[in-house]
């Protein structure tokens, strides 16, 4: 097993990436604190899988352990579903000292977490990521939303996690679709600040399609890294943590004006990644090699890179909704070259309709 360590102060906590350790989180959480009981979130299917073991563990050390189901897919990231959530932690009379296991993906993650914030104004929680995703990604670094009709994330709060449990094991039942989309947030972290990472990549790519467990812990554990160290400089986004949106600008656009229905998060984060290095190549931030090395690795890891037929009008619209847009101007990150990549303060309309 390899520890991590997120360095906040007294919000620290650590990343744990191994084999099976989903049937030893409440072990883990016993190491960390004592809980006056644990109430588990996640999807019909995954507690179908791994529900059992997670709470056979924590009924061990004690506690009274509920399981709370939410419905599969984005759509449950919503204010009406935390509230069904708030009305069963009640019924379950949870209090201060309660504790929430995210057990899931990016959506319980993010669900879970705004819960967790917001209940009794803050009771912890722990997650155990099951796909490739939130495990590199959503799960580290303490952002917690659900979305609005009028766009993804935009009510919120920045709250850590007590322990992150990432079990590898758990990528075995995840779809081909859901696997390919993680392996895109860790392309980005090539990208934004390692381009060892991104050679190892375009070398191994096969290997890590087959879910090879020395490469898996390879690169899970180095983008988690890449991560923390960005958190503990940037904790609440104020400007340098905006390095890790690289290819998120475009890719939200997307995930909107698709209806959230036609791509998932990571493959609407590969295609605004390839935009993003095309833009960046058009503004003579980077050579015509970055843009190119970036689609060929993406194609040979199954995700798309092709921009959808949308309205360029729309897009535009769509990134002034964007959380990083302030005062009315378009934030971007392009990119110098791979590993090395530029907050753009003021992106000019222009530029963007250029490359679509």
């Amino acid at each position: 097993m390899q520890r991590l360590g997120i360095d906040l102060g007294e919000r620290s906590y650590e990343i744990l990436i191994g084999l099976g350790l989903r049937k030893r989180v409440g072990e883990f959480i016993k190491a960390v604190f004592n809980p006056s009981r644990v109430v588990i979130i996640t999807h019909p299917s995954i507690n179908g899988l791994y529900g059992k073991e997670v709470v056979a563990n924590c009924i061990e050390q004690g506690w009274a352990t509920d399981i709370i189901e939410v419905p599969e897919g984005e759509s449950s990231k919503n204010l009406g579903q935390a509230e069904k959530l708030y009305d069963r932690l009640l019924e379950l009379n949870c209090d201060r000292k309660s504790a929430l296991v995210a057990l899931g993906g990016g959506v319980i993650g993010d669900l879970v977490g705004f819960v967790a914030a917001t209940y009794q104004r803050g009771i912890p929680f722990i997650q155990v990521p099951t796909t490739l995703l939130s495990q590199v990604d959503s799960s580290v670094g303490g952002k917690t939303a659900v979305n609005h009709p009028k766009g993804k994330n935009m009510i919120g709060a920045f709250y850590q996690p007590r322990l992150v449990v990432t079990d590898l094991e758990t990528l075995r039942t995840l779809p081909a679709k859901e696997y390919c989309a993680g392996l895109a947030e860790i392309v980005k972290y090539g990208v934004i600040s390692d381009a060892k990472l991104f050679d190892f990549l375009e070398t191994n790519y096969q290997k890590i399609l087959r879910l090879d467990h020395e490469c898996l812990s390879y690169i899970i554990e180095t983008s988690c890294a890449i991560k923390a160290k960005v958190v503990e400089k940037d904790e609440r986004e104020s400007h340098h943590r905006m390095i890790l949106n690289f290819g998120h600008t475009l890719g939200h656009a997307i995930e909107s004006l698709t209806n959230y229905s036609r791509y998932i998060h990571g493959e609407a984060v590969a295609i605004g990644m390839v935009q993003a290095a095309e833009l960046s190549h058009s503004m003579e931030k980077c050579s015509k090699e970055v843009p190119r090395r970036l689609q060929a690795l993406l194609k040979n890891l199954g995700l798309p890179v092709e921009m959808p037929g949308l309205d360029s009008t729309a897009i535009i619209e769509s990134l002034y909704h964007d959380k990083k847009t302030m005062d009315h101007k378009i934030k971007f990150i392009l990119v110098k070259e791979i590993g090395s990549i530029e907050i753009f303060d003021q992106m000019p309309e222009a530029e963007i309709l250029k490359i679509l």
